[in-house]
This record gives C-alpha cells, sequence and structure tokens, in this order.
C-alpha cells in the first residue's frame, strides 16, 4: 500500500464501534508517527496523552461536542502543547539533543540564545499559537500512521478545552490541549459518512503554477 492509498481509504469517522479495541501495539505506532513529526527548530512542544479507560473517557465527554465518539471510540489521543516556551525548555530539549550526539552541552549555545531572543519576549498567546502549529503536524502523522493499519480515526477540534485540560490535570504539566484524535474501528450502522463518495479538492485547487 502507498501512503496516497492510505490516505484515500481513511474518513473521519462518526459512529465507533465500542466492543472493537485498538491493541497497545498499534496505539504505540500511531504515538511514535506523532512523536517523529518535525517541528520548528526541533523543539517538540507538545505531548500525547492516550486514554483508553472508559471512567476518564465518561469525564471527557460532557466537552465533547460528539459525546458519542469520544464515547464508544477505543482510544482517545489528546495532543497538548506547551502552555508557552521558556528558556528551561529549549534548554532541556537541546541539552537531551547534544548529549544523544555525544557533543558538549552548549554546543548549539547561538542557536538557542536566537530562539530565546525571539520567544521569550513574545506573549503567551503568540508562543501558544505557534506551539499549536506543531501539534498539528505530529496528528497529520498521527493519522496517516492509523490509515496506514488500517484503524478508523477521527481528527476533532469540537471539544471544550477546559474540561480537557481540567480532567487531564494539564495545567500541573505546563500544557494545553489543542486538538483530540479519536481511534478505533467504525460502526457501520451508524457511521453515516463511510458509504458516501469522498470527495477529494482537486489538484489544480492546491496548484498555482508560474
Amino acid at each position: 500500500m502507498s501512503l496516497i492509498e492510505d490516505l484515500n481509504w481513511r474518513h473521519a469517522v462518526k459512529a465507533y464501534d465500542p466492543t472493537k479495541k485498538v491493541s497497545k501495539e498499534n496505539i504505540d505506532k500511531i504515538v511514535e508517527a506523532a512523536r517523529l513529526a518535525p517541528t520548528s527548530s526541533g523543539l517538540q512542544p507538545f505531548r500525547l496523552i492516550v486514554v483508553g479507560d472508559q471512567e476518564t473517557k465518561e469525564k471527557l465527554v460532557k466537552g465533547a461536542l460528539n459525546p458519542d465518539c469520544m464515547r464508544d471510540c477505543s482510544h482517545v489521543i489528546v495532543f497538548a502543547a506547551w502552555d508557552r516556551y521558556t528558556a528551561e525548555r529549549i534548554d532541556k530539549v537541546y541539552d537531551f539533543t547534544t548529549d544523544e550526539r555525544g557533543l558538549p552541552r552548549g554546543r548549539f549555545s547561538s542557536y538557542t540564545d536566537m530562539l530565546k531572543s525571539i520567544y521569550l519576549k513574545e506573549s503567551s498567546e503568540e508562543n501558544f499559537a505557534h506551539i499549536s502549529r506543531q501539534a498539528y503536524i505530529g496528528l497529520g502523522l498521527a493519522l496517516a500512521q492509523a490509515a496506514e493499519l488500517r484503524i478508523d480515526s477521527t481528527p476533532a477540534e469540537g471539544f471544550d478545552t477546559q474540561v480537557v485540560d481540567e480532567v487531564l490535570g494539564l495545567d500541573k504539566h505546563g500544557l494545553k490541549s489543542v486538538s483530540l484524535m479519536y481511534v478505533g474501528y467504525s460502526n457501520p450502522d451508524g457511521d453515516w459518512i463511510a458509504p458516501m463518495k469522498k470527495v477529494r479538492i482537486p489538484t489544480e485547487e492546491f496548484v498555482i503554477e508560474k
């Protein structure tokens, strides 16, 4: 199978079969795809929270635009971004990078100093807008990996971030929820969009020839 075939296979599932669960092995592959996503300056400023237990999902349901999807899917993957950039967070990432490469810490200090001069003077709102965009790159790769595994999924912004953040205690970790990804297996009796023709915007709408 090619990536294009995988992407043509997937659709945003509207109803899940609550009796079917995704294996831990496949959840780990989806998470790994997101972890390997490229991000600005390699900072990886987001984290994934995988929610598989029904009790926690039920607590999250009150903040969901599509509560049945959240309740019935196998797992909810929460993409949570740093609430802002800090010198400590930037240094931690680059210390890890230099350690892994066998380089002295501070090897990239001129670059990290430049990052700090840009991000630390911005407001937390400006920081979070930039950080959130990095999380969406991870979401895209996670969706593609799920499709390759023939696991159904739904990307979701339709949720109350305050509910999700509170239930999962994200503020304690300096995180804020950005998007959700429901994963599981479609319920054909309720997934009304599944039998419809998949409509993709033609290529010429994406490419501007000069």
